[in-house]
Formats: C-alpha cells, structure tokens, sequence
C-alpha cells in the first residue's frame, strides 16, 4: 500500500468533515516554501533567479507553524529552493509532527545524508526525493552530473533507517513511455513508499521554456506508460482518478486552493506554478480576496497546457468521494490507455489573441539550459 492507514484515515476524516459542513473550499495540503535558495540550477525552475536579497530571505519556525494554524490543512509539503538549507528545517518538521500534520519534506537529497541523524522515522515524515527518470535523463534535468546516483545512495539509506521514502517525478519533453517504466522499475526495486508523478508546468522563470510537455502528448505518454505498467504493481503517491486524468479519460477543472502556497512573499495567488498574480497577507485573504474563476483550463491562457497534481489530485479526490464506485473501478482496472479521450473545457478567452512561446534557437540552449550561478554547495 502506497500510503499507510493513518494518513489515508486522518484525511478521508478531514474530508468528510468538510463535506458535512457544506465547505466547498478548502486546503488539502499546504505547499510550504520558506526558501527560494537552492544548491542545484534546474533547466525547468527558475526559483533561484530572484535577486540575492531574495534567496537570502528564510521563513522563521513561528510563520511556518502560522500558515498551518491559518489553513489547517492536514498535509504539509515542504518544497523551496531546498529546504535542508534552511537551518531550522528540523524543528519546523518537529512542529508539524508535534501538530499530527503529515509531512512531505521535499529535497534533492544532496545535504541528506549528512542532515538525516537531524530527523526521526515517523509514520508522519516522509522524505520526497526529487528523480526526474533514471540516471542520464535526471542528471540532464538538473544540470548536475552524479545526482542521479547520489539520491540511489541516499535512498537506500533512508529506507534502512526505516524512513518513509517517496519520489517526485516530473516529465519534460523528449521521456520515452519505455524510459519512464524502467524508471518506474527501478524505483519499486528501491523499496519507495510510492511515486509522485506529473508532467512539467511551463513554470515562467525557467531558464527553458521548450522542455515542457503539450497537454495532448502528456495524456498520450501517460497513457502509453501505464499500458506497460499493466500487472507490475507499480505504486504511485497519487489517487487513481488523477492518474485516469493524466491519461486523459476525466474532464476536471482545477481546484488551486487545495494546494494553497505560503511562500517568503506571502499566501501566493493563485499557486506557486503562476507568478505576477499577487500574494495575500494571510489565508483568509487568500481564499476571500482570489478571482479563483479567472484560473484554470479554459479560463486563462497560462493554464491551458497544466495537469500539474497542485491543482488536480484535489479535484481528482473530490470525485473519489462523489462518486467512490467509478474510483473503485479505476483502483481495480487502472487508468485507460485506448479509446477515445474525454473532452476538454471550453475556451472561455480569445484564443488568437494570446501570445504564442518562442521557441529558443540551439545557440541559446546550449548557453542558458542550465544556469550555473546563484548555487549553495
């Protein structure tokens, strides 16, 4: 099982709480970003892009243990930057677990074997080991030779330590459906608790903009992928209904507060993937003072290629509870991988008039795929 009991209860309670009080908008996990800083250059995140008084700044314990309090969300996914830089890391985990919040503490595993003695196995602290497929492709992804091999090591030792380990894995152009079920072989052979899987958001600070995947090829090579995971058992961190989305076979809109952001700017607007769009001073601001309907498929040009779990896992489990017999199917069967595929949302913007990306010469990605500055060994 992918995910063990207690959480699979203490959140189908929350769930169910809020269903019974009518509560349409609520958080399921808190996307926590108390750094920008990081010791890796991605080719597919600009977070490390901001000015050096910016990547200096650091959420404190207390405004961590705040935005839980605000929201109250019983998830916390701890991202950045890196957030094993941040100095205070082991208590601001301790404090969420001292508060029964489930923990997904999110690294590149670079400082973890060195910072692991700072941290307790717990059926409420997971380690989220950040592998982009196996070793070249990953390597590529982060611009870094050697990572690749580094997060195995570090894997195998959380595991021994009795960790709860799980790895997020993000898809770019050029994946093969071949390349990502070896991937998938490889990570069940390392004993992880399940894999957090997604294609890549056209992020708008990303020093490459051609690496990210269309929606209809996304939906294409899920669906290829999960034709040749058929009897493999491979265990995904992730509902059956979004991974059905992802092959295209559901419809959903996005559901961006359920994965709200607190960040060193503030309760970002909509979700961490879209800049420019504000930062409120608390959650309740967040939730009352967000135009939530201007965002999402169909509703605004910059979402139009995201099937990024942030804004669909919560739709995706919204739907297992209204309609527990279609999730029960998907469970026993898995996703679709033939047939036609369902429909996408209306257009509610004038299509034309949006701007469309320019793709970089191959001068330019060669000089800017990987940038190498502004990184903490």
């Amino acid at each position: 099982m992918s995910v063990p009991l207690i959480q699979q209860y203490r959140v189908a309670k929350y769930i169910i709480g809020k269903k019974i009080r009518r509560q349409k908008q609520y958080p399921l996990v808190l996307m926590l970003e108390p750094l920008f800083r990081c010791n890796l250059a991605c080719a597919g995140c600009g977070k490390i892009d901001y000015p050096e008084d910016i990547l200096d700044k650091r959420l404190g314990y207390d405004e961590c243990m705040q935005a839980i309090d605000e929201c109250g969300a019983p998830i916390v996914s701890i991202a950045g930057g890196e957030p094993l830089i941040h100095k205070e890391m082991p208590d601001i985990v301790k404090g969420f677990i001292y508060k029964k919040k489930f923990v997904y503490l999110c690294t590149n595993a670079l400082l973890l074997e060195r910072r692991m003695d700072d941290y307790s196995p717990s059926p409420y602290l997971t380690f989220s080991i950040h592998l982009d497929g196996n070793r070249d492709r990953h390597d590529a992804s982060v611009c870094r030779e050697g990572v690749f091999d580094k997060c195995v090591e570090v894997i195998r030792e959380a595991r021994r330590r009795g960790f709860r380990v799980t790895i997020n894995c993000t898809l770019f152009q050029g994946e093969s459906a071949e390349e990502v079920a070896e991937f998938m072989d490889t990570a069940m052979e390392l004993g992880v608790e399940g894999v957090t899987i997604s294609p890549g958001y056209s992020y708008e600070r990303a020093p490459r903009q051609d690496v990210f995947l269309k929606k209809k090829e996304s939906k294409q090579l899920f669906r290829n992928i999960f034709k040749l995971g058929r009897g493999k058992k491979w265990r995904f961190n992730q509902s059956g209904l979004y991974l059905d989305f992802l092959a295209g076979n559901q419809t959903y809109e996005c559901t961006p507060w359920g994965n709200p952001t607190r960040n060193v700017f503030g309760w970002q607007k909509p979700c961490y993937l879209l800049v420019g769009e504000g930062y409120a001073t608390s959650f309740k601001g967040l939730m009352n003072d967000t135009a939530w309907e201007n965002y999402g498929t169909g509703r605004n040009p910059k979402c139009a290629n995201c099937m990024v779990h942030c804004g669909y896992e919560a739709t995706a489990v919204d739907d297992t509870f209204r309609r527990p017999w279609k999730a029960l199917k998907v469970f026993i069967k898995g996703p679709r991988t033939s047939g036609p595929m369902a429909p996408e949302l209306p257009v509610l913007y004038d299509d034309s008039a949006v701007q469309k990306p320019v793709l970089i010469s191959n001068q330019e990605k060669t000089a800017g795929s990987c940038s190498s500055n502004k990184q903490v060994a």
